[in-house]
């Protein structure tokens, strides 16, 4: 008989919702996680607010029905920023979504000086305007924007090299001129990019702080769960559900490695 339990949906653009699966298990070993990767639509940092609208409340509402899950996971700060009210209203699950980390950088930096990486998507959204004036009034804060660091992280997880020069433009913004020589705190307001912290710390010669939402969400979660009253858990494997024709070996056993022993290709219509 399978053991009585939670099951859980994290769903992402691509790979970067498994830094908030690492969190969900180490916090979470009993829950049952199914993961969907929109990989026909990623990046979506370089996607409009109508075009999230649009495409998540219905696919997700599919994805719920589909899998008869007991509460989804957004594990994406631009789909997080963009379109959670409608997923919401489109759901009958609660949904746990991802809020970039700026109240705790602002907390951990000593200099007064932040810096907030994310999608183009993300830090341009009145929402993280709302969280830097409610925590982080006292400090200087820089914005950036990268749909490149999403590809490096896609490609890191599949097996191949990380381009360093990429990440060193990419993130040479936050660390240029008075104030970006005073970062040391820098939030990772995008989930693929946890899976490039090291690389990131290795891009900089000043010490810095790279702050990401995963804990949060986990205890989250686990505050929803305690809730939701357990039923029997579904007898198959973990399974990832890759949106599009992405499945290879090397990105499979990147799934694999997250606990996700079966990865299915959903080809869209």
């Amino acid at each position: 008989m399978s053991p009585l339990g939670h099951h859980v949906l994290v769903f992402d653009s691509g790979v970067g919702g498994l830094s908030v699966v690492a969190e969900i298990r180490a916090r979470q070993p009993d829950a049952f996680l199914s993961y969907v990767a929109d990989d026909v639509f990623r990046p979506y940092g370089n996607k409009s607010e109508a075009q999230l609208r649009a495409r998540l409340p219905g696919l997700l509402a599919t994805l719920v029905e589909m899998l008869d899950v007991d509460a989804v996971v957004v594990a994406c700060n631009t789909a997080s920023t963009t379109a959670l009210p409608p997923i919401r209203a489109a759901l009958s699950v609660p949904v746990i979504g991802v809020v970039p980390a700026i109240k705790p950088a602002a907390e951990r930096s000593a200099t007064r000086a932040i810096g907030v990486l994310g999608t183009p998507g993300t830090v341009r959204r009145a929402y993280v305007d709302t969280l830097i004036a409610d925590f982080a009034t006292e400090c200087h804060v820089l914005l950036q924007g990268s749909t490149r660091l999403v590809a490096e992280a896609e490609k890191k997880l599949s097996g191949q090299a990380v381009d360093m020069a990429v990440l060193r433009e990419e993130i040479a913004p936050l660390f240029a001129g008075r104030i970006g020589a005073d970062v040391d705190a820098v939030v990772l307001a995008c989930t693929h990019f946890p899976l490039l912290r090291e690389d990131l710390q290795a891009s900089v010669t000043q010490s810095v702080k790279w702050i990401d939402s995963g804990a949060a969400i986990a205890r989250r979660l686990s505050a929803v769960l305690s809730e939701i009253v357990a039923r029997t858990l579904p007898d198959h494997p973990e399974t990832a559900f890759l949106i599009g024709p992405d499945t290879d070996d090397a990105r499979a056993k990147a799934f694999s490695d997250y606990g996700f022993h079966r990865t299915i290709g959903l080809l869209p219509q």
